[in-house]
């Protein structure tokens, strides 16, 4: 029998971050990217009490199977990550840029968002730019404004990603809804 959702938060901080939940990959990692954004609510303001997961194949586009993503040991890429968001929604994450996971499609990070008043998590994607985006199929599924909700932008450098979520609004990000158990 399935269970019911409940909302989340606004208690996200309470034994869930944990030192390095953000850090998939080490600063002086030379493949090192940062992605960040903010996560905004249905009238423009940042979520000053989310929290954002990030899930992701190496930089080959292997999903890891190493143990040991809540214990980091400044070596071993888990491909999984946590942050909350600061004061002003703003979350960040240090790893390294994904690959496709399947051939010629184009990388994305995978994220999970946990928000006050939210019934259940919420499932999205981040695409790195320059990607073939009609070799996706969700991608191509979408007219150009949705699919650009999913998209990444570069910031000040080629390791510097930035990605917004808007939970509500006219600038909705797509969340992805997984049926029968799924993922």
């Amino acid at each position: 029998m399935c269970t019911p959702g409940q909302t989340v938060g606004p208690f996200l901080d309470l034994g869930l971050p944990y030192p390095g939940d953000s850090a998939l990959a080490g600063d002086d990692d030379p493949r090192a990217v940062r992605l960040h954004g903010t996560v905004y609510d249905g009238a423009g303001e940042g979520v000053p009490d989310g929290l954002v997961e990030l899930w992701q194949p190496d930089g080959a586009g292997r999903v890891p199977r190493q143990a040991g993503s809540l214990r980091r040991d400044a070596t071993t890429f888990t491909g999984w990550g946590r942050c909350a968001t600061d004061a002003a929604g703003h979350y960040g994450f240090t790893t390294v840029a994904p690959g496709a996971a399947s051939a010629g499609r184009p990388p994305f990070f995978a994220l999970t968002v946990f928000a006050r008043g939210l019934l259940d998590r919420l499932f999205t994607r981040a695409y790195l730019p320059g990607g073939d985006t009609g070799a996706d199929p969700l991608l191509a599924s979408l007219d150009a404004e949705r699919r650009a909700t999913l998209l990444c932008v570069t910031q000040s450098d080629c390791r510097d990603y930035r990605f917004d979520i808007h939970l509500q609004g006219p600038r909705e990000t797509v969340f992805l809804a997984y049926r029968g158990g799924g993922r």
